[in-house]
This record gives structure tokens, C-alpha cells and sequence, in this order.
């Protein structure tokens, strides 16, 4: 895979960075989004592929991207499928600020130095070129605004968008709530952006441990632990822990 054109978690990253404050929105569950967005990369690239609710490797060949190549030589290492919910809800230390460094390497974001409480170094990212970010959440406002199936990327993306809560960051207020509304319906249109956008509420709603289970059968109750279809705020996530109490802070 070239390195001409941006990755899905780059663009992720991009429209979840405010280019006013330099902050990204809904921090936590989008290091969760970002090691969805990497499985999606895989897939479109073609060396991983759905089987059921878990990630099969096909295609071990390496990317081209070292990011990615990690993430896909940690998947062939397990030898067998990995169900997406325990591959996201895994420990991945340092993965928004590996993405973060990337495209300020790559000139799309500069870094700002500050001071927390007036002590404790900060990091802040702000957007080179709001163009770009632009540009990616028009390919989101014309899907949502024409109701033609979007290409697979696009329609990942809004997958990954609503599953990790930009929806009131992108469409803010009682005027985006149909936006909102359809942004959650793209996740209908590309398999495994909907199967990992899927896996990234699960973990935020504590039930990365449990299996998917089957519909109920007719007349009897549904039981407790279906997926929910809207993002929660996140719950039973692992904290990271912390590298000292003066270390750098990254951007939240």
C-alpha cells in the first residue's frame, strides 16, 4: 500500500483534532477508534478479512506502513482469528501519539508547547492546513446529505466517527441531530467498518469479555448484553498508565 494518500486512522485523528484549541474530542474511546481504523486499513488493503465477529489474517505481506505493519504482524502472531472486540479493547500505549507524530512529520499538524496549572509540560497539535480536515468531513456531509452509499472509506469512517461519539463534535447541537442520526446509519454500508465500529461500543459499553450472542428466539426476551446501538460513555476501558507524574502530556 503507497503512502499517498492518508491512512483511516490519520483521518480519524484529523477530524477529531479541534484546529482552534489543538484538543481531540472523545480521547479515550478514540484510541479505541484508531485501533479500529487500523483494522479497516488492513482490510481495504487486503490482508485481513472478517470471519464471523473475528479478524482473520489473509494476506501477511507487509503494508509499507510501519504503523500498520505492527498492528498486522501482532495479528499473524496469534495464529488464529482474534475477535475484534478483545483485539480493540487490548492495551495500545502510545497509539494516538504515534499518528499524532506522524502528521506533524508528514507537515498536516505542528505541535504547541504549553504548561498545565503552570507546571506540567503539555503538547497541543494544531492543524496546519484546516483544508484537509475540511475536506474529509465533506465526503461524510455529502454521504449524509445525499443518501448515496458511500464508498467503502467513507462509509468506514462514518462507522468509526459515530461508534467513537464525534457525531456531536461534527454535528453539534439540536440542529445536527438528524446529521447525527444518519451518521449512524452509514455504519449499514461497508461490513467491516460496521463489524469493528461495533467491537469499539462494546468495549466502551464493558463487554469486550462476552460473546456475541445469537437473536433470541421468537417470544422469549431478548437477554442482557445485546450491543447497544448508540455509544455510551466508556465504561470498563483500562486506564493507561501513567509514564511518571512529569512526564510530557500529549494531547487529550
Amino acid at each position: 500500500m503507497g503512502r499517498s494518500r492518508r491512512t483511516l486512522p490519520e483521518e480519524l485523528l484529523l477530524l477529531a483534532l479541534d484546529p482552534t484549541t489543538g484538543t481531540t474530542a472523545q480521547p479515550q474511546s478514540l484510541d479505541l477508534g484508531l485501533a479500529g481504523a487500523q483494522l479497516v486499513e488492513l482490510a481495504l488493503a487486503g490482508r485481513i478479512a472478517p470471519d464471523g465477529d473475528r479478524i482473520a489474517v489473509v494476506a501477511p505481506r507487509p503494508t509499507g506502513d510501519p504503523t500498520l505493519d505492527c498492528a498486522l504482524e501482532l495479528l499473524r502472531r496469534r495464529g488464529a482469528p482474534v475477535r475484534a472486540v478483545n483485539w480493540i479493547g487490548g492495551p495500545r500505549l502510545g497509539l494516538r501519539q504515534t499518528y499524532l507524530s506522524h502528521l506533524e512529520r508528514c507537515g498536516m499538524v505542528h505541535a504547541v508547547a504549553g504548561q498545565m496549572c503552570g507546571v506540567l509540560p503539555t503538547t497541543r497539535y494544531q492543524a496546519t492546513d484546516t483544508e484537509i480536515s475540511r475536506e474529509i468531513k465533506s465526503r461524510l456531509d455529502s454521504a449524509i446529505r445525499t443518501g448515496v452509499p458511500p464508498d467503502p472509506r467513507t462509509a468506514a469512517l462514518a462507522a468509526l466517527a459515530h461508534a467513537v461519539g464525534l457525531g456531536k463534535h461534527l454535528y453539534p447541537g439540536n440542529e445536527g441531530r438528524s446529521s447525527r442520526s444518519r451518521l449512524r446509519d452509514l455504519i449499514r454500508h461497508d461490513p467491516m467498518g460496521g463489524l469493528v465500529a461495533h467491537a469499539v461500543m462494546d468495549v466502551q459499553n464493558g463487554v469486550a469479555a462476552q460473546p456475541r450472542r445469537s437473536p433470541a428466539p421468537a417470544g422469549r426476551p431478548a437477554t442482557a448484553g445485546v450491543r447497544s446501538s448508540a455509544p455510551e460513555p466508556a465504561r470498563g476501558v483500562p486506564m493507561q498508565p501513567r509514564r511518571g507524574s512529569m512526564a510530557r502530556a500529549v494531547a487529550h
